[in-house]
């Protein structure tokens, strides 16, 4: 049986026909051959020669490896290994992060990033509102959007939640959410709690101010879609959903349902689980561009290394995933969330630019002064970032500043 070389170092990649990935590979074989089980695993071969496979089979589907620099590794993928049914993530993931991560001659290996060809963007549609569209909805063209999550996470009734987001809002909030783990417990019906909420967005917006809640509707595949229709029905200005414990499907079935007519937040809980490790798993550059291709309106990157969730370097790429113009769809809301105070808002500003939506939960929530001067507190600090006056000096005329200044410091 005809052995068949993966190899094609040199050569330039070509995004045009291919799905270019880059993984970081940790192996103690010589990096070809490694670099060669890879390509094997993801296309064409397997761990023994075949009498199956052919010239034809090998040259039209086979991996190519194009670079090995250090320990990353370049792959090309044939645009025809991946599925016609239009717009298909679970059969992309099998296919660039699927049995790799079990091979025996690596001792680790990450997708660290993956490029698309026209042919596979075209078969997605993007957010249907993305940033521009919920700033439209708040009539907050340019300063970044500021927001949190109730507190705690689990706990408060409807009524508590509500009132939450009243104070929030009348703190000069532009966006509140649900918590990962709240959907519909006893504590706090979903219905009950929209409905709940709404109300409280309904009389901010008759004082003057208009903000926007996500509410969870993260539940089984099956059921998503019905589910936001009832919180939409209920008056939810936008919902949330946590993307990879549902799934890429529930959050494409969301947005491109034509029944859904608001924005979708989108937390990237459990991602901790395969990005955390610099070595091993999947970096979330990836996941980034995947959730915008399905449609996510918005989406969590980290706080660009402040913050309590500081890490991972690609943070920066992140960002330019969500709002870059290298792919024909609206750009995400990158959402800054993660151990966020007002101390921390000026080096995010500086770090991300005014496009960005800056969140924080017990930066609000465990302000001195309660939730309400906790907010006065965010979104005094997203006025001077996007003045350019350090939030030292426009804390002197703004107390609630000043005293989340004393009480968290600045980065």
């Amino acid at each position: 049986m005809e052995s068949y070389s993966y190899l094609h170092l040199g050569e330039p990649e070509d995004p045009e026909k291919y799905v270019v990935c880059k993984y970081r590979v940790t192996t103690d074989l010589p990096m070809e051959k490694a670099a060669e089980a890879i390509a094997a695993e993801q296309s064409t071969g397997t761990w023994t020669g075949i009498s199956t496979l052919d010239h034809t089979i090998f040259d039209h589907l086979g991996a190519r490896i194009t670079s090995i620099e250090g320990d990353i590794v370049t792959a090309e993928f044939p645009a025809e290994d991946f599925s016609i049914e239009v717009g298909s993530v679970p059969q992309i993931l099998s296919v660039i992060s699927g049995n790799l991560f079990g091979l025996g001659a690596l001792k680790g290996v990450r997708l660290e990033d993956v490029t698309f060809p026209k042919s596979i963007l075209e078969q997605f549609k993007g957010p249907k509102f993305g940033a521009q569209g919920i700033r439209e909805m708040l009539d907050r063209p340019e300063k970044p959007l500021v927001g949190t999550i109730v507190k705690p996470k689990i706990g408060l009734s409807p009524e508590k939640t509500a009132e939450y987001v009243y104070e929030a809002g009348a703190g000069g909030l532009t966006n509140s959410k649900d918590d990962e783990t709240l959907v519909d417990q006893a504590f706090c019906p979903i219905e009950d709690r929209t409905v709940k909420v709404v109300e409280a967005l309904d009389r901010l917006e008759s004082e003057g101010h208009k903000m926007m809640h996500a509410i969870n509707v993260s539940t089984r595949g099956d059921r998503i879609v019905e589910l936001a229709e009832k919180v939409q029905g209920w008056g939810a200005r936008e919902i949330m959903v946590d993307v990879i414990t549902c799934g890429f499907g529930a959050v494409q079935a969301l947005a491109e349902d034509p029944s859904i007519k608001v924005p979708i937040h989108v937390h990237r809980t459990m991602h901790g689980a395969f990005t955390k490790d610099p070595r091993h798993g999947v970096a979330m550059l990836p996941l980034t561009k995947l959730v915008r291709m399905v449609g996510g309106d918005a989406l969590h990157i980290g706080t660009l290394g402040v913050g309590k969730m500081t890490g991972a370097k690609a943070d920066d790429g992140n960002l330019q995933a969500c709002l870059g113009d290298d792919v024909p769809y609206r750009a995400v809301m990158p959402v800054c969330s993660g151990g966020v105070h007002p101390g921390l808002v000026d080096e995010i500003v500086r770090r991300a630019g005014k496009n960005v939506q800056i969140q924080a939960g017990g930066g609000v929530a465990g302000h001195p002064g309660g939730v309400r001067a906790g907010a006065m507190g965010m979104s005094q600090a997203v006025d001077a970032a996007f003045l350019g006056i350090p939030p030292e000096e426009y804390a002197r005329d703004h107390r609630e500043l000043a005293i989340a200044l004393e009480t968290w410091g600045s980065r």
